[in-house]
C-alpha cells in the first residue's frame, strides 16, 4: 500500500498484529508521542510511555487502554533535562524488559529562550539530542536481536535552519539564537540516526529519522505570535496529530521498512535531498552526512565524559 501526506496512524497499523513486541516512546504524555503510542498499542504491542510527568502519563495510559482495549501499557518517568534521570530511567526499563523491539525518540522542545539543563547543556541540544543519545545507548543491548530492532529519531524540516557547530555546540561562544539552536538540535537528531544505523545495522538495529510535518502541539508552547508569523510559509500545510504521527508509526512498525535504515522520512515516504530554500520538503545533505555524523557522535561522547555520565 502507498501512504501519503494525508495518511493517518490508523491507516498505517491497519491489519497489523504486533502482540509480543515491546515499543518504547519518549514524550508520550501528549501530542505526537501520545498518538504514536495509541496507534501502536492498538496492534496489541506492549507500549512503554516515557515522559517527565507521572500524572500526565497515568492519564494517558488510562486513555490508551480505554480506546484500544490493550492493557499492556507501561509507564517510565524520565526528565530529559537531567541525565541522571535519563540514565536511571533507561536502567529501570532494562530491568523490566529483556528485549525492546522499537525505540521512538519523539520528545523534544522548540525555540526556547536560553536555558541550561541540570548538567549545564543548552536546553535544546541537551533535551533533543544529548538526552536521547544517553537513553538510546543504554538501551542498545536490549534492541539487538535476530528479529531486528528499530530506532526512530524525530527530526524536523527546521534542520535546514542550521547545521551543528561542533566547536560551540553548547552556545558558549556565540550570541544565542533560539531558532538556530533548534535547527542545530534537529540536525543533530538526523545525524544521530545516521550514525546509529551505520554502527549497528550489522547487529540487527536499523535507525531512521522522521520529519513529522507541521502540527500544532505543546511543542510550540514557547512560541510568540511573532514567531508564528515569521515561520508561516506560503503553501505550508498543517497536519492533524493523526497525520503528523503517521510517519513515526510507519517507520516504527511497517513491514515496508523491515531491515531498512539510514533514511530521512517524511509524509510516509523516503525523503530526498533538496536545498535549504525548499523549507517544506526534503533534507539538506549535511543532515545525513556520514563524516559529520561520526564527528558529532565523538563530540557528544567527549561532552558527556566531562561530566562522567556516559
Amino acid at each position: 500500500m502507498v501512504f501519503t501526506i494525508d495518511s493517518t496512524t490508523d491507516e498505517i497499523v491497519a491489519g497489523l498484529d504486533l502482540a509480543g513486541k515491546v515499543v518504547v516512546v519518549t514524550g508520550a504524555s501528549g501530542g505526537l508521542g501520545a498518538e504514536t503510542a495509541r496507534a501502536i498499542a492498538s496492534t496489541g504491542a506492549t507500549v512503554v510511555l516515557v515522559a517527565r510527568s507521572a500524572e500526565k502519563l497515568e492519564a494517558r495510559r488510562s486513555e490508551i487502554i480505554e480506546s484500544t482495549g490493550n492493557t499492556s501499557v507501561h509507564l517510565q518517568v524520565v526528565n530529559l533535562a537531567d541525565l541522571e534521570s535519563v540514565r536511571s530511567g533507561a536502567d529501570e526499563l532494562l530491568r523490566s524488559f529483556a528485549s525492546i523491539d522499537v525505540l521512538i525518540n519523539n520528545a523534544g522542545i522548540m525555540a526556547c529562550p536560553l536555558e541550561r539543563t541540570l548538567q549545564g547543556f543548552e536546553s535544546q541540544l541537551g533535551v533533543n539530542h544529548i538526552a536521547h543519545f544517553v537513553f538510546t545507548n543504554r538501551l542498545l543491548g536490549a534492541l539487538k536481536s535476530d528479529k531486528g530492532g528499530r530506532i526512530v529519531v524525530l527530526t524536523s524540516g527546521a534542520h535546514k535552519i542550521a547545521s551543528v557547530d561542533l566547536d560551540d555546540m553548547n552556545w558558549e561562544s556565540r550570541e544565542y539564537d533560539k531558532w538556530a539552536a533548534y535547527g542545530a538540535s534537529k540536525t543533530a537528531n538526523a545525524l544521530f540516526a545516521t550514525e546509529l544505523n551505520r554502527r549497528f545495522s550489522s547487529e540487527g538495529i536499523t535507525a531512521n529519522c522522521v520529519h513529522p510535518g507541521v502540527i500544532m502541539t505543546d511543542l510550540s508552547r514557547s512560541l510568540t505570535e511573532d514567531d508564528f508569523t515569521s515561520i508561516a510559509t506560503e503553501g505550508m500545510k498543517f497536519k492533524t496529530v493523526e497525520c503528523g504521527a503517521a510517519t513515526s508509526v510507519w517507520a516504527a512498525v511497517s513491514p515496508q521498512l523491515e531491515g531498512q535504515g539510514g533514511y530521512y522520512l517524511e509524509d510516509c515516504h523516503v525523503g530526498v535531498e533538496l536545498p535549504a530554500s525548499h523549507m517544506l520538503a526534503g533534507y539538506c545533505g549535511y543532515a545525513l552526512d556520514n563524516v559529520l555524523a561520526k564527528q558529532l557522535w565523538q563530540k557528544t561522547e567527549k561532552l558527556l565524559a566531562t561530566i562522567r555520565i556516559f
